[in-house]
């Protein structure tokens, strides 16, 4: 990276811009368009999500008031509120969708043999949702409940460094388990999903992909004992039992054999009955795998705390789409600068550095390494950590 550049254009220096020019090459994004280009528009949202930036005319003040320096960060066109709003409502939303998926598969690279927990060799994906709060009355397109509009965020989330390999934003109506349908299973992967994706016949598609799910069950499963293993109950286990369903549907749904694992959480005091289609792991990985789904929710958290989804700057699906899709790219861009540089301190702590230091012309590794001395206590104890 160029010593004399600002650490704005460094950090988008990670971008690749011949597979970004492809993307908007394959929706035409830039039909007719002579001043203010796709890049400037992602430029200035990924701005807006560095600096936390509140509004469209929040963004322009900003970047007009550094007016000289925005060619040397890599704008090429002017800056205005109106220019952005009219490209973020008319541009596809998916020129920056498949960007996204182009940095997902280098971060997913570079943290494939990180740990999470677990020693297990396989790729191991939770699969969960959020809800973004929306005005019905300014997102009719987005319907909740009757007086409430909101999107969801179906995601699926690698655990091998918590990168986000799948996302599907709906309008909130739309069920979790619907989404079953719209994943594309891998041979010997461990999907962990909640209660809510309980749907045998869904379920049953991953045994015939060779894949496998950890999913807690209902209570009202009806089902018939076939064999009993032992278990060390110090461990918090209950049973671990080979079982075949017999309800009307459920039967028919799933007419294999399913594994039954009880365990009991003594921290809050509470029993767990998890099912899977996998019979050779240890019932306690089992426990111990539905327990890492917990950093799907740490996911939600971080994003919705530290990225600007939650308050959008336009009011369509195609806004809307563009600015979490974007989000979702800086997310993964600082991951990937993260394991690049071979930091040691937090996601959080990068993004509260690069916030203060976009415009500083000093090397990224000395501006990261500079505001944060190793002796230092980096977050609060009670503070969302993701890449520890």
């Amino acid at each position: 990276m160029n010593h004399g550049r600002t650490v704005f254009a460094q950090l988008m220096d990670l971008l690749p811009m011949a597979e970004f020019r492809r993307c908007v090459a394959r929706y035409g994004g830039e039909h007719k368009v002579h001043s203010f280009s796709c890049l400037d528009q992602f430029l200035c949202l990924a701005f807006a999500q560095l600096t936390y930036r509140e509004s469209l005319r929040d963004i322009e003040a900003c970047l007009r008031a550094v007016g000289p320096r925005l060619y040397h960060l890599g704008f090429r066109g002017t800056v205005s509120r109106n220019t952005l709003a009219h490209a973020s409502e008319r541009r596809d939303w998916r020129i920056y969708a498949d960007f996204a998926q182009v940095l997902i598969r280098q971060a997913r690279t570079l943290y494939a043999h990180d740990p999470f927990g677990l020693d297990l060799d396989q790729t191991v994906y939770a699969l969960d949702s959020t809800t973004i709060d929306l005005c019905l009355a300014l997102f009719p397109w987005a319907p909740f409940q009757r007086s409430k509009g909101a999107v969801k965020l179906h995601t699926l989330l690698d655990l091998h460094g918590n990168i986000p390999t799948v996302i599907e934003i709906t309008h909130g109506r739309i069920s979790d388990v619907s989404q079953l349908d719209r994943l594309r299973l891998e041979a010997g992967a461990f999907y962990i999903l909640d209660r809510g994706y309980v749907h045998f016949q869904r379920l049953y598609q991953f045994t015939l992909a060779a894949a496998f799910f950890v999913v807690r069950a209902r209570q009202n499963m009806q089902f018939r004992r076939r064999y009993s293993h032992a278990v060390d109950k110090t461990t918090g286990l209950r049973s671990d039992q080979t079982v075949i369903l017999t309800g009307v549907d459920s039967s028919t749904d799933y007419p294999a054999p399913l594994r039954r694992v009880h365990v009991r959480d003594p921290e809050q005091d509470r029993s767990l009955v998890f099912l899977t289609n996998n019979f050779w792991l240890p019932s306690l990985t089992v426990a111990q795998l539905y327990k890492a789904r917990w950093q799907v929710e740490l996911f939600f958290k971080w994003i919705k705390q530290h990225l600007r989804i939650k308050a959008f700057y336009g009011r369509s699906s195609n806004a809307v789409k563009t600015q979490i899709w974007t989000a979702v790219s800086v997310y993964v861009l600082l991951a990937i600068l993260k394991k690049r540089l071979g930091l040691d301190f937090s996601l959080y702590t990068i993004t509260q550095i690069l916030s203060i230091t976009l415009f500083e012309k000093t090397p990224i590794l000395q501006a990261l390494q500079r505001s944060f001395p190793e002796s230092d206590d980096p977050l609060p104890s009670n503070q969302l950590i993701l890449f520890e």
